[in-house]
């Protein structure tokens, strides 16, 4: 094969791969050009013709459309150029692919309702800028635009949620969860409480006056109790719970009564709210962050204990 050999139409496709039609198309549409005719008037290509054309395909099958193509043929656009181009797009529709294929696997998992998969898509379709500005505005309206409480509003900003590019099906359920949890007042204000008891970083009243033997002995007991699966609302965490009462009690002085009980939830929510830790553990998911069993807050255990309405 040399420079002088021309190729028919039929030739071409069975060199290239392409049909026929596509050829014509391409050459109608002045993409690939016939070099000259034959005497019968058929459409004639050299090797030009042929390796422009295998270039074209290349392109096409890279997913550039014709017009892309065309300027790079007319030498309009480099191929470098475009290729750049082109692999940012790709980028973006991977990402879209990935996070349809999560938020599909959590369908799946939890047969969600129609309802749940429009909320769900309509979420994680959120641009980076508009989660973001959610999660702005979920800080401005807890906090107040004048900052303050700065140590509070920096310990929430630091772990802002960040929903990756491929999350798992646990990463989409956890962010859905966080982002109806923003927009509850009711929460925010449970967050604005605990979130400013938190980041000044001081103990608990209860805790104080307790004394460090007993507070170290609560801690490790409910840890214990929340790392074999024991339910504060079953039987067994009601025979935890009632240990640690008249414990408390005979520290305070206090009978250990229903009165006493719910004192002692009220004075372990100042800091920890069953909410408000949930909503730090799918922070925790979101972000791809290890849990870690010891800062885990054991006291949200310990209320839904004490609150389970029994006599003490």
């Amino acid at each position: 094969m040399d420079a002088a050999t021309l190729y028919s139409i039929g030739e071409l496709s069975r060199r290239t791969g392409l049909s026929v039609r596509t050829i014509r198309f391409y050459s109608d549409s002045g993409i690939v050009a016939p070099t000259t005719r034959s005497p019968a008037g058929y459409r004639l290509y050299d090797l030009d013709a042929l390796l422009r054309l295998e270039f074209v395909r290349t392109l096409r099958e890279l997913g550039m459309d014709l017009a892309t193509i065309q300027r790079v043929l007319d030498r309009e656009l480099s191929v470098p150029e475009v290729a750049a181009a082109h692999a940012d797009a790709v980028d973006v529709q991977i990402r879209v692919l990935q996070l349809r294929r999560s938020v599909l696997r959590v369908v799946a998992q939890r047969g969600s309702d129609p309802e749940e998969t429009q909320l769900m898509h309509r979420l994680t379709q959120l641009s980076g800028e508009e989660r973001r500005r959610l999660f702005d505005d979920f800080i401005v309206g807890t906090f107040g635009t004048g900052d303050t409480d700065p140590a509070a509003v920096a310990m929430v900003r630091a772990a802002t949620p960040n929903l990756p590019d491929d999350p798992s099906s646990a990463q989409v359920a956890a962010w859905v969860e966080l982002a109806g949890l923003v927009g509850d007042e009711c929460f925010r204000a449970r967050m604005r409480r605990t979130a400013v008891f938190q980041a000044a970083g001081r103990p608990l009243d209860i805790e104080s006056a307790a004394g460090e033997e007993l507070m170290r002995f609560a801690r490790h007991t409910v840890t214990e109790a929340m790392e074999s699966g024991i339910d504060p609302l079953g039987s067994k965490g009601a025979a935890v719970v009632d240990d640690l009462v008249h414990r408390f009690a005979e520290a305070f002085t206090r009978r250990p009564d229903p009165d006493f009980r719910d004192w002692m939830a009220r004075q372990f929510e100042e800091a920890h709210d069953p909410r408000v830790d949930r909503y730090w553990r799918l922070v925790w998911i979101v972000n791809g962050w290890e849990v870690v069993p010891s800062l885990v807050p054991v006291y949200s255990w310990l209320v839904r204990a004490l609150r389970n309405d029994r006599d003490g």
